[in-house]
Parts: structure tokens; sequence; C-alpha cells
């Protein structure tokens, strides 16, 4: 009796590609944690060069998720990166966003794509979204020696339910425990002042169009207090990444959309500072 996995494309010693690559390919796992410097008392000041995401958050609404990014990275007080995606489409119906040092945060979103195509290969079925997110959580603890070092991945998992016919969002700690969150979260260097402006203007069962608006406020809010947070630039044409899913999967909000939510909320503010 063959002791592997057995699926219909062959055989596999694992349902988790992290295990499989691990097995298969020790050098391209997950490795030990970086030295730290001796200059820095175990600080590992060299870390502090690394380009970082900053603010991404999830709001809830009638017909499902919104998740969104600023597009900015830095280093340090100095700009890396203008046009960076922080939210990835998981698979039909999640996402994922993500905050903390970009590089690994980026290649942890991508392996958390091919983890979730391989085991829909492996079982002929994908997970459910409450399993993608337990999924992601064992991912992250994973990286947890890499992230006593600096290298700290903090993203926010989000996707639409299909067996509860509903959004949801969960939020993850640096060991990869996981939470939920019922109706909206955001992280990052700006992440608190995004969530109390979410807090402000949340209301359950809002509409697509109400939602944007509170990612726009949310990410205005940020960006104004945070040197971390990019806001909109109009000149260059750089807005946030701003995504939706749904029962009818993941999508795209257009550019002239998330314009025209953000010039709508500067307006706004542009007649209350005039009418004081």
């Amino acid at each position: 009796m063959d002791e592997r996995w057995q699926s219909p494309f062959g055989h596999y010693p694992t349902t988790s590609f992290v295990e499989l690559l691990r097995q298969s390919s020790p050098g391209l796992g997950l490795g030990p944690p970086l030295p730290p410097d001796a200059t820095s008392g175990g600080a590992n000041p060299g870390l502090v060069g690394l380009p970082k995401g900053t603010t991404i958050l999830a709001v809830r609404y009638a017909d499902g998720v919104v998740v969104a990014g600023d597009r900015q990275a830095t280093e340090g007080y100095q700009v890396a990166h203008r046009r960076i995606e922080k939210v990835y489409k998981a698979d039909d119906h999640s996402a994922i966003a993500i905050a903390g040092a970009a590089g690994p945060s980026i290649e942890m979103a991508r392996l958390f794509q091919t983890e979730l195509e391989h085991y829909e290969k492996v079982e002929g079925e994908g997970l459910s979204l409450e399993g993608k997110a337990n999924k992601l959580g064992q991912m992250i603890r994973m990286n947890l020696p890499m992230a006593m070092q600096g290298l700290v991945v903090v993203p926010i998992f989000a996707g639409f339910d299909l067996r509860r016919s509903e959004g949801r969002i969960f939020k993850y700690d640096v060991t990869g425990g996981r939470y939920e969150e019922l109706d909206h979260y955001a992280t990052g260097s700006g992440g608190k002042d995004a969530r109390t402006t979410l807090k402000k203007l949340y209301r359950p069962g809002a509409s697509r169009g109400e939602a944007i608006h509170m990612v726009a406020e949310a990410l205005l809010d940020a960006a104004e207090e945070d040197v971390g947070t990019g806001g909109p630039d109009f000149v260059n044409s750089i807005f946030p990444t701003v995504k939706t899913i749904t029962r009818e999967g993941y999508g795209e909000v257009p550019e002239p959309d998330v314009r025209a939510a953000f010039e709508a909320a500067i307006a706004a503010r542009r007649s209350a500072s005039e009418a004081r």
C-alpha cells in the first residue's frame, strides 16, 4: 500500500504545498533566522532599510467585502516605492492584503495562492473560507523566526463565504493567531488612524459605493497622520488599490471609481474647512 497521498493527479506526500516544497527542495524552504547585527545588540538595524508596506484595510458591505491598501512602501524615512501592490487575489472568492516587510509579505501572498491551488488539485475541491484562514495562520506561524529578526508579516485575509452567504474578515498576529472581525479592520503603520475613521463611518448593510467612500476617508486620514502611508496622487494618477469580493467572485474597483471617491472625500473636507 503506497503511504503517499493519492490524488487524481498523482502521488503527493501531503496536501500542503509548503510541506511538499520543504520535503522535496529543502534549500528553497524557510531558512534559519537572519543573524543579528553585532553592532545593534541583536536589533539587526540592517533590516531598517528594507521596504515596508504600510496601511491595509477591509470593510464588510451588503454584497461582500471591500479590501484596500495604499500604494506606498517606505525604507525608514524614505519612500521606496510609490506603486506597490498590497492586495492579492488568493482564489476566486478571497484575497490577502499585506503589511510589514514588503519582500516576505509579497512572497507569502504568492505562496498562499499556490498553497490553495495545490490543495484543490490534490483534494479535488477547495478549502472552506475558514480553512483558508487557518492555512494562512499556519504560514504566518512558520515565519515567526524571521519575524523575531524584524521581517514581520501581518496580513488581512478576507473573502466571501459561500456556505454562509456573507463576506468575512480575518486578522492575524505575528505568531499566526487568527481572529475574525465582524465589520471592518485596518492594520499597518496607519492602521490605528484608519480604524478610528472606520469606527465612526461604518454602518451595517452599506452599499458598494458607501463602502468605497469609507475606504477613501480612512486612507485619507491615515495618510494625513502617518508618514508611511501614501495618499492619492492625482498628478501621477496613483490611487490606493481597492478590490471587492462577492458571491460573483473577486473583482477590481475601476480607477475612475476610486478617483471619484477620493475627489468627493477631499471636496467635502475642503467645503467643511471653508465653512469654518
